[in-house]
């Protein structure tokens, strides 16, 4: 009698997977070739790829990095390649590059830009990585605001001094205040008060305290300003300023009462409502038209003040939209758990709102940085006014592409690291399931 069982009773030894389902040739049957459809756009993709790095990477290389002049760089290409199409002439670069990324700074003082943004790099650590940044680097970071303008500008030591005291009277004045005439009313005293010292009082004592104690370094013009150092300077500034504004405008614009209601609506539509070149033109033309007789009131701070302003009106517009997607749960544990509006705010609320805003602020950053170059209308000769100077020397007449292709690598450095720590934040601060 012959016993016939269906269930296999010993396993089978394990097998290698076929080699077309692995390694590179299982990625490319699956992502490229999985159809015949696949397949087409993947061959003419790669003939388009060819197409563009066959022209592309001869002109990169196959370039001079050490002619004189566009004339002595076609002389080197004619004597080596036989023609002049198709080659870099990286030499306006190697003969420039100081000049594109400082401007007409003092080339005795390039330590000083050099040193603000080490400090940047180190004020922005313990922000940027909080886990991995000692806590004692705070101090850098707070300084980092009176730091720089006085390392880019120079004079004396106590005009950064007496700004940064003003916050110490405003903080001040908040601190007792609050014990007589309330929370509100210590909150606009210490406004004013500091409104007060800085213009008006601390004038006065920077002067006497550098007759008295005269510390400081070598001032700069701020028309010695330029380059891709401007653009890094106008950046930080706008980036770094309007993020809080925003904070404020988008609870503005939420707030329950009227009046503050329509002064964050009103702001930000005007300014959401007015290209950014035209509110440029205003600070460099008819600003002063509108200030006391004889006020001298410094081109870049004026640029500033309206790059921020323009950023802050597009980042309170993201972060209401974080605020508009939490779930109105999150605002009634908040009241269950009986904190008032400002503790609320600050622990619960708007830590989620800009975590879900999070691609929107680095959109809106990597666009106000890129519209730093829309200085170059209004005579401010930053990296791209530089290229159009530097084009009307007549050894550089003609030189384009290779120009533009160095800005826009500096360019591309800059937002590419924004974009990635947007990703890297996000991952971060990932809680849910996918």
């Amino acid at each position: 009698m012959s016993d016939v069982s269906f269930v296999r009773t010993e396993m089978l030894p394990e097998q290698d997977p076929p080699g077309s389902e692995i390694g590179a040739i299982g990625w490319a049957r699956h992502n490229l070739f999985s159809s015949w459809i696949n397949s087409i756009l993947t061959i003419l993709s790669f003939a388009a790829i060819y197409y563009v790095l066959a022209a592309a990477l001869p002109w990169i290389f196959q370039s001079s990095w050490s002619a004189k002049s566009l004339t002595e760089c076609r002389e080197v290409f004619i004597e080596a390649y036989g023609t002049t199409h198709g080659h870099a002439c990286w030499g306006v670069i190697n003969d420039r590059w100081l000049q594109l990324l400082f401007g007409f700074y003092p080339s005795h003082l390039y330590w000083r830009p050099v040193m603000a943004l080490v400090l940047l790099l180190g004020a922005l650590s313990p922000v940027l990585f909080s886990d991995k940044v000692p806590s004692k680097v705070l101090i850098l970071t707070a300084l980092y605001p009176f730091v720089m303008p006085w390392l880019m500008w120079g004079g004396t030591i106590w005009a950064p001094i007496c700004a940064a005291a003003g916050f110490g009277i405003g903080y001040a004045v908040l601190r007792f205040g609050s014990n007589y005439i309330g929370e509100l009313g210590a909150m606009i005293a210490a406004v004013v008060a500091a409104l007060i010292w800085w213009l008006v009082l601390s004038g006065f004592v920077s002067d006497g305290l550098s007759s008295l104690l005269p510390i400081g370094i070598e001032s700069v013009a701020s028309r010695k300003f330029g380059g891709f150092m401007l653009a890094i300077l106008l950046g930080v500034v706008a980036i770094g300023v309007s993020l809080p504004i925003g904070i404020v405008l988008a609870l503005g614009r939420q707030s329950d009462l009227v009046i503050v209601k329509a002064l964050c609506v009103g702001f930000i539509e005007f300014i959401r409502g007015v290209p950014l070149i035209t509110l440029l033109f205003v600070a460099s033309l008819l600003l002063n038209i509108f200030l006391p007789k004889g006020t001298e009131f410094d081109i870049i701070l004026r640029v500033m003040i309206m790059m921020t302003l323009f950023s802050a009106a597009y980042m309170a517009e993201v972060i209401r939209g974080g605020l508009a997607a939490l779930p109105r749960g999150q605002y009634e544990g908040a009241d269950s758990l009986g904190l008032d509006y400002w503790q609320a705010q600050r622990l619960i609320i708007m830590p989620q709102a800009l975590k879900i805003s999070i691609p929107g602020i680095v959109s809106t950053f990597i666009g106000i940085f890129k519209d730093t170059t829309l200085v170059s209308i209004i005579g401010l000769l930053d990296v791209i006014g530089l290229a159009s100077a530097i084009r009307a020397d007549t050894a550089w007449n003609g030189v384009y592409w290779e120009l533009f292709a160095f800005i826009a690598f500096l360019f591309f450095v800059v937002c590419f690291s924004m974009s990635r720590y947007s990703m890297y934040l996000e991952r971060k601060l990932q809680t849910g399931h996918r």
